[in-house]
C-alpha cells in the first residue's frame, strides 16, 4: 500500500490530480475497517487529515462554513452550530458511538455516500452546499444534487470536498425538528432519519414547510410534494394526512436487513404529521 499525505490544500488537490486512483481518507471510521481485511492491499491512499484549511468551522456573511475534516464531535459542541445551525448539532450527536463522533468527519460522511447518512436530512432542510476542489478551480454543489446514487456522488474526477456551507436562516422557524429511527437509542444505522423546519404565519397558514428523509431512498429526499401542497394553507388533521399522502411521490422506501418498506412509510409518515401538527418533540 502506497499512502501520500499532503500537508496543505494545493498540495492535496495537486496529488489527488496525479493519482486519481488514489482512495481520499479522512476520518476513516470506513476505510480502516477495509484496511483490517487486506481489502486496500495494493492501492493507494490519499490521507488528508493534516489538511488544517480543511478542519475550521468559521461564519461568513452570508452563513457557515465547515471545513470537510470537521468532525462529528466539532459539529456537535460548536457554538456557531449549535445557535444557527441546531438540527446539525443533534445529528452529529446521533451518529456512532463517541470514539466514531471524535475521528469522523463530516466531508467524509458526506464522500461516503450511504443513504443513512445521519447529517444528510438536516443538511437537505437547511439548503447546504458541498464546496468541491481541483486543479480546474472550486465550484459549489447543492446539497440535494451531490449524490448519484447509493455510494456514489457526482464530484467529477480529480475534485475533493473542501467545505460544506450552510446559509443563514433569514427568519427563525416556528417548529424544528430532527429524529432518527434505530433498532436502538444509540450506536445503531438508522431505519428512517428525519429533519423538519416549519414557518407559520400568525394566521396558522404555512409560509414554508422544508422535510427531508434518509434511509428512505438511494439518496437524501426533501418531500418537494408535501412541501409545496401545506405552502399557504391553515394546519390542520386533514391538511397534515394530505402531506402523508404525497410523501410517496418523493421517496421509495428501500427494504433491506434492517427495516420494511412498509415499516419505513409508516414511520416517517407518522414523523411527518406530528411535525405539522406540533405533536412531535423538537431540536
Amino acid at each position: 500500500m502506497t499512502v501520500l499525505r499532503p500537508r496543505d490544500a494545493a498540495e492535496a488537490v495537486a496529488l489527488y490530480a496525479a493519482r486519481p486512483a488514489a482512495l481520499p481518507l479522512a476520518g476513516g471510521t470506513d476505510l480502516l475497517v477495509l484496511w483490517t481485511t487486506g481489502a486496500l492491499n495494493g492501492r493507494t491512499v490519499l490521507d488528508l487529515s493534516g489538511v488544517k484549511e480543511w478542519r475550521s468551522i468559521r461564519k461568513t456573511v452570508t452563513g457557515l462554513s465547515i471545513g470537510s475534516l470537521a468532525t462529528h464531535a466539532e459539529l456537535r459542541g460548536d457554538p456557531a452550530v449549535r445557535r444557527e445551525f441546531p438540527l446539525l448539532a443533534a445529528a452529529a450527536a446521533a451518529v456512532g458511538a463517541e470514539q466514531i463522533q471524535n475521528r469522523g468527519t463530516l466531508g467524509g460522511n458526506i464522500a461516503n455516500a450511504s443513504p443513512a447518512g445521519d447529517a444528510f436530512p438536516a443538511l437537505a432542510v437547511y439548503e447546504a452546499a458541498v464546496v468541491a476542489v481541483s486543479r480546474k478551480g472550486q465550484r459549489s454543489i447543492p446539497f440535494c444534487e451531490f449524490f448519484a446514487g447509493v455510494k456514489k456522488t457526482n464530484l467529477a474526477p480529480g475534485e475533493l470536498i473542501a467545505s460544506v456551507v450552510l446559509p443563514y436562516l433569514e427568519t427563525r422557524p416556528r417548529r424544528q425538528l430532527f429524529r432518527k429511527v434505530g433498532t436502538r437509542a444509540a450506536m445503531s444505522i438508522s431505519k428512517t432519519a428525519a429533519a423538519g423546519l416549519l414557518w407559520v404565519g400568525p394566521d396558522r397558514r404555512v409560509r414554508e414547510l422544508r422535510f427531508a428523509l434518509g434511509s428512505m431512498a438511494p439518496t437524501v429526499r426533501r418531500l418537494r410534494a408535501a412541501e409545496g401542497l401545506v405552502k399557504g394553507k391553515r394546519l390542520g388533521r386533514e391538511l397534515a394526512a394530505e402531506a402523508c399522502e404525497l410523501l410517496r411521490r418523493d421517496v421509495s422506501p428501500i427494504e433491506d436487513a434492517r427495516s420494511t418498506a412498509e415499516y419505513r412509510l409508516h414511520v416517517s409518515q407518522n414523523l411527518l404529521a406530528d411535525f405539522l401538527l406540533g405533536t412531535q418533540g423538537s431540536h
